[in-house]
């Protein structure tokens, strides 16, 4: 009887143990930018452990995509925007310079619909995010994103809060990067930190 109560108890904490930790990878390392590509003339940087992507001199669009593609996965990670904070992640994304081939899931200022899906050089929204949920973003403060894709379907949260559910065909047959945008115009910069992916 002892044997089969310690037995449960160890059972108990390796799944308690597996249920806590099993949130994915880190692919970003605080360091430096291993494992990421730039893509255009915007600055991309570590400063203090955090990931940072400031507008240049020339004000157009960069980008900053990993190494490796990603498929269905769930990635979270934090941002805080200061200045204008007009950014995205995308993802199954490719590029030609600085022309990507992918969806975006935006990260704006307040009012512009984070959270929301966005098709660059296609078909442009997919899905915007409904006005009530524009409170959700947290202007000048750390934000918490979720995304999930698994086929066609993707799913959004902001800061625990479920944005947008989409499922689509073309975005089902896409291939390629996860990447973050800097938008053209000047003026941006926005923080990243505790990027984390795990592979469904």
């Amino acid at each position: 009887m002892k044997k089969t109560a310690l037995y449960i108890l160890v059972a108990i904490f390796t799944l308690t143990t597996v249920s806590c930790t099993d949130n994915g990878k880190s692919i970003f390392n605080g360091k430096n930018l291993d494992g990421w590509k730039i893509h255009g003339t915007e600055k991309w940087y570590v400063e203090d452990g955090l990931l940072v992507c400031e507008s240049g001199p020339d004000k157009e669009y960069g980008y900053l995509s990993t190494d490796k593609n990603y498929d269905n996965f769930e990635i979270t990670l934090e941002f805080l925007q200061e200045a204008n904070g007009n950014s995205g992640v995308f993802i199954r994304s490719t590029f030609e310079g600085t022309k990507v081939s992918g969806w975006q899931v935006e990260v704006a200022p307040p009012n512009h619909d984070t959270g929301g899906i966005y098709e660059s050089y296609g078909r442009g929204w997919l899905v915007q995010i409904p006005d009530e949920k524009e409170n959700i973003l947290k202007m000048g403060e750390w934000n918490t994103m979720k995304i999930r894709a698994v086929g066609g379907q993707i799913i959004t949260w902001l800061n625990d809060q479920q944005m947008v559910d989409i499922t689509d065909d073309k975005i089902a047959a896409g291939k390629g990067a996860i990447a973050l945008q800097i938008h053209s115009g000047g003026g941006i910069k926005v923080k990243w930190r505790n990027l984390r992916v795990k592979e469904l």
